[in-house]
């Protein structure tokens, strides 16, 4: 497609301050970005009128580098944006602390089975009339201080919505705000009404309804200190008084709110899981808050093996994600041969990268995720004379290990060289640069995937659902969606009962979970994987027919669309009907 070519319409426009679009292009940091492109994706298969909304990240979120003793060290990432993005001549201006800062786009076409096209439009900062500092301000994800993190956001927000219209797309029924690092947009729509009408410096209030009628909120954070918040005078000095008094007419008067600002602006706010819309009502009561549980795009998520097995026993299964649900009847050696073959994939990385020596027929554990201590990344080592002992008594474990700290985080990567310190003890494997291309080959090759989030802080998690695509059961503390997923010996295990206070300290909280998670280990997984593997692998067919039909894109697409679009409600305003 031409850049100066009328745009393919698009009735929904999805703002995300990450996106995973391709492994090798470093716009995503983590969870929140894979989902994003996972969403796109499903979007396109669907025949979705969408658009997409994020910043190019010339220098990524980070490339990183582990020591031998697990030290981890953070890089900027190299990599040629035209390999992958098509330039765009549209420019549009953006106002920063009272400046005019050009703004640029580079569109990149997700592409859906039937040919739909959903294109990612990713603003860039990097042109010759901007002063060095704002060349970079859409350089590097999550990185400089708040007042380069707020620059950002208004690049993403009123960025945003004027290169949409320079694009050409004028008929936009639905801004949906994946987190709140994109809240400036219902600033800008607030601008953009008030512009076209007399007013006295009030808001009417009809202005701020016309806005919220258009307006998706999805919160993925369970935790008052992960919402985006900027002191005043910082909001004052970035955005000025104009913008700050429409701030004051949508929140709270004081700090820059950005979950507050979503919340206020948006007609349908929703969790990612059953359990933390819950927990998201709580922090925030005043408003209705749903629950849309996350998903993972089936096909992106599937090792090769089980594409292959599913293309010949659920022929439907790449448009219907429901017909997962018969794998429960597909042989269960067949499961276990496409098993093996993505279980051999990942051992042999392990050992070409670690020199870990895995071996193809012990029983490999998997955890891969942002390494921070909430995750508790090291809980299953909290007693490794016992976890040498059932290794000894019932069957050999190893472990495999991989995720980002975030460079500010010493926690998280003390986290990391605390795994380190156990090898020699267990057999443990750390893969470096965790992304979404080895993230394919652990979900798919682990026999068991691990989580152990300190609850109730897990919003949902997806990589257990990506798990789930492969056969891959989890054993996993119930928080986010495993309380939804799990059923005891069906579809994976538990660790706790879920019933733990959450006014319990984290210590205890430890010792409890740490004691549950060796007696599932122990006394139930370790036994079927090696004793009985006709029973494990009914468990591997249940977590496909369960959790793979179940926990896709597919499905939380269409309940966007059912729930929160509402595109065929519009249809009495010329918008045409649109249904899944």
């Amino acid at each position: 497609m031409d850049g100066r070519l009328p745009p393919p319409p698009a009735q929904v426009a999805y703002f995300s301050m990450e996106i995973g679009l391709d492994p090798l292009m470093p716009t995503y940091a983590g969870g929140l970005g894979v989902l994003a492109g996972d969403t796109l994706r499903s979007a396109a298969d669907l025949d979705l009128p969408m658009v997409g909304v994020t910043l190019l990240h010339r220098r990524g979120y980070f490339y990183q580098r582990l020591d031998r003793t697990g030290l981890q060290s953070e890089e900027s990432v190299a990599w040629t944006v035209h390999d992958f993005l098509d330039p765009l001549d549209q420019r549009v201006p953006v106002e920063i602390e009272g400046r005019t800062v050009q703004i640029r786009a580079w569109r990149y076409l997700v592409k859906g089975m039937s040919g739909h096209v959903v294109p990612v439009y990713l603003l860039d900062s990097d042109l010759p009339e901007n002063s060095p500092f704002d060349r970079s301000i859409t350089d590097s994800l999550y990185g400089g201080d708040a007042y380069y993190r707020l620059c950002q956001e208004v690049v993403l927000g009123f960025g945003g919505l004027a290169m949409l219209r320079a694009l050409g797309y004028g008929t936009i029924f639905r801004y949906h705000l994946n987190e709140g690092h994109a809240a400036l947009i219902v600033l800008a729509l607030l601008e953009d009404e008030l512009a076209s009408r007399p007013h006295n410096g009030e808001v009417p209030p009809d202005v701020i309804e016309k806005v919220r009628e258009q307006c998706i909120f999805t919160t993925h954070t369970p935790v008052p200190a992960g919402h985006d918040q900027f002191p005043a005078e910082l909001a004052h000095r970035v955005l000025g008084k104009r913008r700050c008094d429409l701030i004051e007419a949508c929140q709270h008067q004081g700090a820059l709110n950005m979950t507050l600002l979503a919340l206020r602006g948006s007609r349908y706010v929703n969790g990612v899981a059953m359990r933390h819309g819950e927990v998201s009502h709580s922090l925030y009561p005043g408003y209705p808050i749903h629950s849309i549980t996350n998903g993972v795009h089936a096909v992106t998520w599937t090792a090769p093996s089980f594409q292959n097995l599913y293309d010949r026993y659920l022929p439907e299964w790449r448009f219907d994600q429901l017909s997962l649900r018969y794998a429960i009847s597909i042989p269960g050696a067949e499961i276990w041969a496409a098993h093996r073959e993505a279980k051999m994939a990942l051992v042999d990385l392990v050992n070409r990268e670690t020199n870990a020596g895995f071996d193809r027929d012990h029983l490999t554990i998997g955890f891969a995720r942002r390494a921070t201590a909430y995750k508790r990344g090291t809980l299953i080592f909290h007693d490794l004379d016992r976890l040498q002992r059932m290794a000894k008594q019932v069957g050999p474990i190893q472990f495999v290990f991989a995720g980002k700290a975030h460079p500010q985080d010493q926690a998280g990567k003390e986290l990391i060289r605390r795994i380190h310190d156990v090898r020699g003890q267990v057999p443990v494997a750390y893969l470096s640069n965790y992304d979404m291309g080895m993230a394919r080959l652990l979900c798919a090759g682990v026999d068991v995937w691990l989580n152990t989030p300190l609850p109730p802080m897990e919003a949902s998690g997806t990589s257990g659902m990506k798990a789930a695509m492969n056969g891959v059961p989890s054993l996993s503390v119930l928080d986010g969606w495993w309380v939804e997923g799990h059923i005891e010996g069906v579809t994976g295990w538990a660790i706790g009962s879920g019933n733990e206070s959450r006014a319990s300290q984290k210590s205890d909280l430890d010792l409890v979970h740490a004691a549950s998670l060796y007696e599932s280990l122990e006394r139930r997984v370790l036994p079927l994987f090696y004793r009985d593997r006709e029973g494990y692998i009914e468990v591997m067919k249940h977590a496909i027919a369960i959790n793979g039909a179940f926990f896709n894109t597919q499905r939380m697409v269409g309940q966007y669309l059912r729930n929160a679009y509402r595109l065929a409600a519009l249809s009495g305003n010329g918008a045409p009907v649109h249904e899944p």
